[in-house]
């Protein structure tokens, strides 16, 4: 198997509420209205929106309704960037869990949650090199 990431698959409880989320933080997707999955193009991956019980029988797992034990990070240039990201994920609905702040581990970081809980950190690491398509690269 090659050490990557592929695709992301966020199970919700509404699908609409949740595509209007995303597409509220400026995500794009050429899903029609009615599909029953909306995918969303995130740099060299792909993000997914689809029923969370149909993610979990097709995964084969049994959903307790809590928090899975996976964060999604968004890396940006500059702390300023971390606070403007979590501002738009406020206006758009989403749940601040942490302000931005200086890390220990020498960055800027905030969280937020998205309408269905999942958990996201948007943070700035001037350890690692964020490329202009989004990539970011290990210092």
């Amino acid at each position: 198997m090659e050490q990557r990431v592929s695709l992301i698959t966020l199970g919700v409880r509404d699908l609409g509420r949740a595509r209007a989320f995303y597409e509220a933080l400026g995500w794009a997707t050429n899903a029609a209205p009615g599909d029953d999955v909306v995918f969303f193009q995130a740099g060299g991956m792909i993000v997914a929106l689809w029923s969370r019980d149909e993610l979990a029988a097709d995964s084969g797992v049994e959903d307790g309704g809590g928090w899975g034990g996976i964060t999604l990070a968004h890396n940006v240039p500059s702390p300023a960037a971390v606070d403007a990201v979590l501002a738009e994920a406020a206006a758009s609905g989403a749940k601040i869990t942490r302000l931005g702040a200086e890390t220990f581990w020498g960055g800027y970081s905030g969280a937020f949650t998205d309408p269905d809980g999942h958990a996201w950190e948007v943070a700035h690491n001037p350890h690692w090199t964020l490329e202009g398509d989004g990539s970011i690269r290990l210092g």
